[in-house]
């Protein structure tokens, strides 16, 4: 699997990059070409017709519209990570494909992998959401239907989530609003960005305890602050 490394511009964090892979219609695996020389661009506002990229199949030329890789760091910074244009040869001519890299076997006892389901509508982020609150072990969860859950997006047995689809950062006051919630319900407290947060969010969640994860279009969450990291080893 291919993978670049990238460095975050805000916190000159390391990262070690793999772009995401996708079915093709003709079945073969489909991973998006990341640019190597380009660096990662911090997204500060989002729309949905700029967030997706043409990525053509080796295997078929099929040409479709996939996601754009994204990277969640754990400073709060979402990073556009660039792909090689379609136009460009993705390698050159004369030289075979290499071979496809076989999958590590899967630890004991571990979950399964996660199978997202890509983002196109904000609905589509709640759903991604609770389908990862379902994969990390929580029962039942559902989207609330009363006024009673006002500033809540999911509920299952012992958990509240928020989801944030919009295009801007996660604010204060709705990780204390989520906060809140979760201690009337007496749950944890989840949230979800595609934008990532503010800072004084960043902080107030950490200080309360709430994970906080940012997703991409993929519709795979990645966890920004240590409940977070807490949560994916602690919950069965």
């Amino acid at each position: 699997m291919e993978s670049v490394p990238v460095r975050c511009p805000a916190c000159r964090r390391d990262h070690l990059y793999a772009a995401p892979v996708y079915p093709c219609a003709c079945g073969a695996p489909l991973t998006p070409p990341l640019l190597r020389a380009a660096p990662p661009e911090p997204i500060t506002h989002r729309t949905w017709t700029d967030d997706w990229v043409t990525v053509r199949c080796p295997s078929c030329e099929r040409q479709d519209q996939w996601p754009q890789p994204e990277l969640g760091c754990p400073c709060g910074t979402v990073l556009r990570i660039a792909v090689r244009p379609v136009s460009a040869p993705a390698r050159p001519a004369g030289t075979a494909a290499p071979a496809p890299a076989l999958p590590p076997p899967p630890p004991a006892a571990a979950r399964p992998s996660f199978r997202p389901v890509t983002i196109r509508t904000a609905r589509d982020a709640v759903t991604a959401a609770a389908m990862y609150l379902r994969w990390l072990g929580f029962a039942d969860v559902v989207r609330p239907g009363n006024a009673a859950s006002a500033g809540i997006d999911l509920r299952g047995t012992g958990v509240v989530a928020q989801v944030d689809p919009s295009t801007r950062p996660t604010s204060l006051r709705d990780v204390e609003c989520l906060w809140l919630n979760g201690l009337a319900a007496s749950a944890h407290s989840v949230c979800f960005s595609l934008a990532g947060y503010a800072d004084e969010a960043r902080a107030r969640a950490d200080g309360l305890g709430i994970p906080l994860f940012v997703m991409d279009l993929t519709g795979c969450p990645q966890p920004v602050n240590a409940p977070a990291d807490e949560l994916i080893m602690t919950v069965t």
